[in-house]
This record gives structure tokens, C-alpha cells and sequence, in this order.
């Protein structure tokens, strides 16, 4: 019975080494993998505040990195990945019509006679959110996703999606902000 459990031990010792070492060789491939290609960053996204029942502006802000350039939201034929921005929203905000770029329009070596409508370095998509009047007063975490496909001078990589977050505040339902009024020493005030 002794020898029995002597040998189990030696085997469960042996595989615990054994995975042990195959978990190791995991991690070194992986660290010596090369890091994943980065085609578009998310810069930020404008300080947002909204009222229940009101809406208010918002821009983002990403940066297409060089040498690539990515499909504008309105590529000009039917073929191409168009970059669009997706949300996953609470009840207390909603988003109004998104007004993307208009793409600049260019060819490339790859296709010389046929134009593309693209963005490249930065580019600004902007948009309306809203707060319904039932909306719970509060900050709340948004997340969002830019689907887009890069291309280089060259090739065209598979289509990407970016996640992202940003915050949008909910105030209080209270008495609407009074608007300004000129006086004689601040003339210039035009609501």
C-alpha cells in the first residue's frame, strides 16, 4: 500500500511539472510574439454633460497612425468596409445622428485608376446625446466601438474593431441655468 501511494505521488508530481513547464513555453512564445498591429487610436472624447429632457454636443477624437489610412463612413463603392461607430448605451442616455468626416478622396498604387474615399492622421466624428426626462441624475460609463478597415499603400489589412470608453454626466432636473443678460460692462454677451 505504501509503494502504491509513493507512486501516485511521483506521478501527479510529474504531471504537475509537466504543465508547469508547458505554461512556461506558452508565455515565452507569447512574449516573443510580436505585439499586435495598431492601425487607430482613440484619443478622446469631449467633456459631456447633459440635463434630463436636454441634449448636448459631443465630439471623438481619433488618429489614424501613418503609413495607414482607413475607409471613410462613406466609401465610394459598395465592396468597401465603411468606419462606423457603435454604443452600448443605459436608459439614461441616448445618441442623435452621428456626423461623421467627409473622406478625403485619393488613389494608391495598388489600384491607380480607382479612388477611395479615406481618413488618415486625425479625424473628428461628432454627434447629439441625450438625456430622456426620466433620466436618473449620475455619471455613467459608456462604451463604444470603432469598426473600420486599414489599408496601406499596398494591401488592405481585415477589418478591426476598437473598443473604447467615456464618461457622460446626467445632472439633476432642476431649474434651467438662467441666460445671460448684457450689462454696460460686459456688452458682448450674446445668448
Amino acid at each position: 500500500m505504501k509503494l502504491y501511494r509513493l507512486f501516485l505521488l511521483v506521478v501527479c508530481v510529474g504531471l504537475m511539472n509537466a504543465a508547469l513547464v508547458y505554461v512556461q513555453k506558452a508565455d515565452a512564445q507569447e512574449a516573443g510574439a510580436p505585439p499586435p498591429r495598431v492601425f487607430v487610436d482613440f484619443v478622446s472624447a469631449s467633456n459631456i454633460v447633459v440635463s434630463p429632457g436636454h441634449s448636448a454636443p459631443v465630439q471623438f477624437n481619433f488618429h489614424v497612425h501613418d503609413p495607414y489610412h482607413i475607409n471613410s463612413s462613406h466609401p465610394l463603392t459598395e465592396e468597401l468596409i465603411p468606419t462606423q461607430l457603435h454604443f452600448s448605451l443605459p436608459d439614461e442616455v441616448a445618441f442623435g445622428k452621428l456626423q461623421y468626416p467627409a473622406g478625403k478622396t485619393m488613389s494608391f498604387p495598388f489600384d491607380p485608376s480607382t479612388k477611395l474615399s479615406v481618413y488618415s492622421g486625425d479625424f473628428i466624428v461628432r454627434g447629439i446625446v441625450m438625456a430622456p426626462g426620466q433620466a436618473s441624475p449620475g455619471t455613467y460609463t459608456i462604451h463604444g466601438e470603432l469598426k473600420y478597415q486599414a489599408c496601406d499603400n499596398n494591401a488592405c489589412y481585415p477589418p478591426k474593431k476598437l473598443p473604447f470608453t467615456f464618461s457622460v454626466k446626467v445632472g439633476s432636473k432642476g431649474k434651467a441655468v438662467p441666460k445671460a443678460r448684457p450689462t454696460a460692462t460686459s456688452p458682448h454677451i450674446h445668448n
